[in-house]
């Protein structure tokens, strides 16, 4: 039986200062996409009229999602963990992605395409991704709403490194602000929005820490304070009942 002291440590603490040691790092099994590489092994590939960047590194993910046997349809002959996706600048020319070029109108919808085929490959498979976008570069903003409605959850990142920001003594001790623009609701066909607008984050030398944004007080010296007798008037008046009239230098508002 627990002590009524015992606590359980919830949620788990990174130290951004340190790196993963190569031991630890070769006994995890983890499956890499290069994409030069891919295209020497094949270099065609039915495309779709999506970015070929972009079909290969589906049909990467498919294969090694059935290959390790995390599509869930056949028996699972031991306890399988789930397949952590993680892919970096999603829409940038890395993958030969020029989505605001005129010259290349079907890249308009190779990103569009390629998370709505994602999205089925994770529904159906013990699977989950995560993906950056530079948004930034996306100057077509109904790109950015056509990602946000594919994805489950939508967060972002504002600096201010190079804004106005940086200098205002307001937010010295914060580094950016964090917007939560989607947050998953299931079983429903509206996705909920969070209650909390007013989030930053700050990098300190160990941890990347996220918090609620609170502004410093607004103090100066011509500031007014309310003197002894002007309390004492006050609580004369309370005393008196809150019908009576306000006979003094302060009126009470009700």
């Amino acid at each position: 039986q627990a002590s009524p002291t015992t606590s359980t440590k919830f949620g788990h603490y990174y130290d951004v200062s340190k790196t993963m040691s190569p031991e630890r790092f070769q006994s995890i099994k983890w499956h890499s996409f290069y994409l030069p590489e891919e295209l020497s092994l094949q270099p065609k590939v039915n495309t779709c009229n999506m970015n070929s960047a972009y079909a290969r590194l589906l049909e990467s993910i498919q294969r090694i999602i059935y290959q390790e046997g995390f599509d869930g349809s056949d028996p699972q002959k031991k306890q399988k963990n789930i397949l952590r996706i993680g892919i970096q600048s999603l829409g940038s020319m890395l993958w030969g992605d020029d989505i605001c070029s005129s010259d290349t109108p079907e890249d308009t919808h190779s990103l569009t395409k390629f998370l709505y085929v994602l999205r089925g490959l994770l529904r159906k498979s013990l699977s989950a991704c995560i993906i950056t976008v530079p948004a930034h570069l996306i100057q077509n903003k109904a790109i950015m709403e056509r990602v946000t409605n594919l994805s489950d959850m939508v967060v972002g990142l504002e600096s201010f490194i190079g804004s106005e920001r940086e200098t205002n003594p307001l937010y010295k001790d914060y580094h950016g602000l964090v917007h939560v623009h989607q947050i998953p609701r299931l079983n429903s066909l509206i996705c909920d929005v969070s209650d909390t607008k007013d989030l930053a984050f700050r990098l300190k030398r160990k941890l990347f820490t996220i918090e609620r944004l609170h502004l410093p007080p607004d103090l100066s010296d011509t500031v007014s304070r309310t003197s002894k007798q002007d309390l004492a008037e006050s609580a004369k008046l309370l005393s008196s009942g809150c019908g009576a009239m306000a006979i003094g230098k302060k009126h009470l508002d009700f």
